[in-house]
């Protein structure tokens, strides 16, 4: 494993941010299946904000897990640090996405933390993809990864 601990705070948010939309799906839940007015809520589940909800649960959860993959990646292949550092970052700023479907639903806001958010996220996936087929596969680099 290398010795930055860079990705260390991607894996503490991505499994905290992960048990926030854990708990907003049993919100969704209760809300469709237990609450008082669930017929209204079953009538228009299709449509705009149920759907967006069900969006942002979704996309909590896949790049909450992201955010743990990526930081334990981070922590452990000798990609660099500045790759490191920017793989990092724009994952958290990935997590802009699903808070900006939220922020959309429930406050009325414009739509630019989810564009900021898709685009960090796909930065991301993208930048530590390339720094994974640019390591280096000699048997020291290699031997640093067990």
């Amino acid at each position: 494993m290398q010795k930055h601990t860079t990705g260390k705070i991607n894996i503490g948010v991505g499994l905290i941010v992960m048990a926030g939309f854990m708990l907003y799906g049993f919100y969704l839940i209760y809300a469709r299946d237990l609450a008082p007015d669930k017929e209204g809520w079953i009538a228009i589940y299709a449509v705009h904000p149920h759907f967006e909800a069900r969006l942002a649960h979704v996309h909590g959860n896949l790049f909450a897990f992201l955010n743990v993959l990526f930081g334990y990646l981070i922590m452990t292949l000798p990609i660099g640090k500045t790759a490191a550092k920017w793989v990092s970052y724009l994952a958290l700023a990935g997590l802009l996405m699903p808070i900006g479907i939220l922020s959309e639903i429930y406050l009325g806001l414009p739509p630019i933390l989810v564009v900021l958010g898709a685009s960090s996220i796909v930065a991301a996936t993208l930048i530590l993809g390339i720094a994974v087929i640019r390591l280096q596969t000699d048997t020291a680099r290699i031997s640093e990864i067990e």
